[in-house]
C-alpha cells in the first residue's frame, strides 16, 4: 500500500517515513533518555542458510517480539531452501507454506512484469505518451498529456498523494472507475523531473494490461505471469474485502498485539495480490534467473528483468526501478527489493544479485507499528550475507512504553489542573481578563496537535491519511494525543467556568457593598445627626 518503507523499512521511502516519523513524533522518546535501539546478538558464528536455520531465526524472532504470524520463502538460484508459515492468522488459523496472504504493494512487481511483457511482445511502447493506448486517462493539468508509460512505473509521472490522495477519496469498483476518478485532479511536478511514490501510478499502468490486451487485469495475470510460473495459488483482487479474512491482521500497541478487521480499499494493480509462500519461492527465482520459469520456460524477456530492477532516469537521484528499489548501503551486498504495508499487514521481498538469494516474508501486523516483515527479511539477508543477525524489533515496542507513560502524565495532570482549578480561578478573578488567557495558552498545543495529528503524519510521509488510518497505524501514538487533547480541554474548561463563576461573585459582593453604605452606613441604632447639634 503504501504509501509506503532498515527495520521494517527496507526500501529508501520506508527508509524516510521513518526518519521523518521519528524526527518529528519520536524527540520526546530521545528527550526522556529513551530511544529504540536493536540490540546486538551475542557474538557467534552466523549460521548458515539452511532450513533449519530459517525456523530457527524466524521462531526465535516471534517470541522475542510476540508477532502472530508470518509466511516465509528463502531461494537461492533455482533452488527453494525453505518455505514456511509459522503462527496463526488474525482469525486463529495456522499458517503454513500454502496459506493465501496479501502482499500489498509487493503487488507492484506483478503489474510492471505485465507491461513489459506486452511491451517485449511489441503490444506497446513504453516511451509512447500514456493516452495512445488510453484515451480515458486524462488529469485537470495539460502536462498529462505527456506522462509516458515508462514514467507510470517509474513513479515520475508527476501525480502524487498531494493531488490526488487515493487512500483518503471514495474508493471505486473497478479499474475503469479508479482512472476516471483521477479526472478532476493535477499534477504536483511535471512528468520525468521527480519520483513521487503514488498508488495511482499502478493503477493506471493496470488499466492499461486490460485495454491493450483485451483481457481483465486479474485474467491477464493469472494466463500470463502465475499460471506460466507455476503459482498455482496466487491471484490478484480488487477490494481488501475480497482477501482472505477481509484483510483482517494485527497491530501493535503497548508491546501486545490487538486483532482488528481492515478497512475496504481499492487495490488492485497497486496492491492486490494474494499469495502463498510457495509461489513466492517460484517468483523470486523467476526474477533471480532473468525471467525464466522454473521449468525453463521464458516469461519475459532477461533485458525487460534488467529494467524492472534498475533505477529510473529523472531530474532528481531516485533508486526506484519498475516495482523495485534499488538498495545499496556500505558494507552490505546490494539488494533489490520491494516491500507492502496494509493497516493490517507487512510484506516484503528481497534479491540479492550477488548470491542469487531471493528472501520474501509477509507478517500479520500492519504499519507503522509493525515492521516485523522488514526485519525478518533484513536478519535473513545478514544469514545470507554470512552476518550475525541482531536482536532488532519494532521500534514501537519502545516508543509505544513511553507513549504509554506519557498518556498517563497527560492524563494525571489533566486531573491536577481540574482539582487545583477552584484555587486558580480565585487568583484569575482578580486579575486582567488577559493575563488568565495567557496561562491558558499552552493547553492550546495538545487540542492543535489532535486537531492536526493526521496533517503532521501525513506530511512526515508524503502522503494524505485521515485521522481513523493514524489510529489503525499507530495506536499508542493516537491514544496519548487524544488523552492529551482530552485533558488538556477540560482543564481549560472547568478553569474558564470557574473563573467567570469567580468573578461574578466578586462582582456580587461589590455591588452589594455599595448598596449598604448609601442606605445605612452608620448602621442601626447609630445616629447620622452632626456632632453637637441637640
Amino acid at each position: 500500500m503504501e504509501k509506503n518503507s532498515r527495520g521494517a523499512a527496507k526500501h529508501p521511502a520506508q527508509r524516510a517515513v521513518r526518519r521523518r516519523v521519528a524526527a518529528l513524533l519520536l524527540a520526546l522518546v530521545t528527550l526522556l533518555g529513551v530511544a529504540p535501539s536493536a540490540a546486538a546478538a551475542p557474538a557467534a558464528p552466523p549460521a548458515a542458510v539452511t532450513p533449519a536455520a530459517v525456523d530457527r531465526y524466524v521462531r526465535d524472532y516471534m517470541a522475542r517480539t510476540g508477532l502472530p504470524g508470518a509466511v516465509v520463502a528463502v531461494t537461492k538460484g533455482d533452488r527453494i531452501i525453505r518455505t514456511a508459515g509459522y503462527g496463526h492468522t488474525a482469525g486463529g488459523a495456522r499458517l503454513t507454506a500454502h496459506s493465501r496472504v496479501p502482499v500489498a504493494s509487493v503487488s507492484k512487481s506483478f503489474t510492471a512484469l505485465a507491461v513489459l511483457q506486452l511491451a517485449d511482445a511489441g503490444r506497446m511502447d513504453l516511451d509512447a505518451p500514456v493516452r495512445r493506448y488510453l484515451p480515458e486517462f486524462r488529469l485537470d493539468d495539460e502536462r498529462a498529456r505527456r506522462i509516458t508509460t515508462r514514467q507510470l512505473l517509474n513513479q515520475t509521472s508527476g501525480m502524487a498523494d498531494s493531488t490526488y490522495p487515493d487512500m483518503a477519496v471514495d474508493q471505486p469498483h473497478t479499474l475503469r472507475g479508479a482512472v476516471a476518478a483521477m479526472r478532476h485532479s493535477g499534477l504536483a511536478t511535471a512528468p520525468g523531473t521527480r519520483m513521487r511514490y503514488h498508488n495511482s501510478n499502478y493503477v493506471v499502468a493496470a488499466r492499461l494490461v486490460e485495454v491493450v490486451s483485451g483481457q481483465s487485469f486479474a485474467d491477464y495475470l493469472t494466463d500470463h505471469v502465475f499460471r506460466p510460473l507455476g503459482m498455482r495459488h496466487t491471484r490478484t483482487v480488487d477490494s481488501t474485502t475480497d482477501m482472505p479474512e477481509r484483510a483482517r491482521g494485527h497491530v501493535r500497541a503497548y508491546g501486545t498485539t490487538v486483532a482488528l478487521p481492515h478497512p475496504r480499499l481499492f487495490v488492485a494493480g497497486s496492491f492486490g495480490v494474494v499469495t502463498t509462500a510457495d509461489d513466492l519461492a517460484r517468483w523470486l527465482m523467476m526474477q533471480n534467473s532473468g525471467g525464466l520459469a522454473a521449468d525453463g520456460r521464458r516469461i519475459v524477456s532477461a533485458r525487460a528483468v534488467a529494467t524492472m530492477h534498475t533505477p529510473g532516469k529523472a531530474a532528481e537521484h531516485t533508486d526506484y526501478g519498475m516495482g523495485w528499489w534499488l538498495r545499496k548501503e556500505p558494507g552490505r551486498a546490494t539488494e533489490i527489493q520491494h516491500n507492502g504495508q496494509l493497516f493490517t499487514r507487512t510484506a516484503i521481498q528481497t534479491l540479492l544479485p550477488g548470491s542469487g538469494y531471493g528472501i520474501a516474508v509477509v507478517g500479520n501486523t500492519g504499519f507503522v507499528s509493525g515492521e516485523d516483515s522488514g526485519i525478518i527479511a533484513r536478519g535473513l539477508s545478514d544469514l545470507a550475507q554470512g552476518r550475525q543477525p541482531t536482536d532488532e524489533e519494532p521500534f514501537t515496542m519502545t516508543a509505544d512504553l513511553v507513549l504509554g507513560a506519557l498518556t498517563l502524565l497527560a492524563l494525571g495532570l489533566g486531573t491536577l489542573g481540574v482539582v487545583r482549578s477552584r484555587r486558580w480561578a480565585r487568583r484569575a478573578a482578580a486579575r486582567p481578563w488577559w493575563r488568565p488567557a495567557l496561562r491558558l495558552l499552552p493547553y492550546a498545543a495538545p487540542l492543535a496537535l489532535c486537531l492536526f495529528l493526521s496533517d503532521l503524519v501525513g506530511w512526515s510521509m508524503r502522503r494524505v491519511g485521515l485521522f481513523w488510518q493514524v489510529a489503525y497505524a499507530w495506536p499508542a501514538l493516537t491514544v496519548w494525543v487524544v488523552a492529551s487533547a482530552l485533558a488538556a480541554a477540560t482543564v481549560v474548561l472547568v478553569r474558564v467556568v470557574r473563573t467567570v463563576a469567580a468573578r461574578r461573585a466578586a462582582g456580587g459582593r461589590t455591588d452589594k457593598s455599595r448598596d449598604t453604605g448609601v442606605s445605612g452606613a452608620a448602621g442601626p441604632g447609630r445616629s447620622t445627626a452632626p456632632a453637637g447639634s441637640s
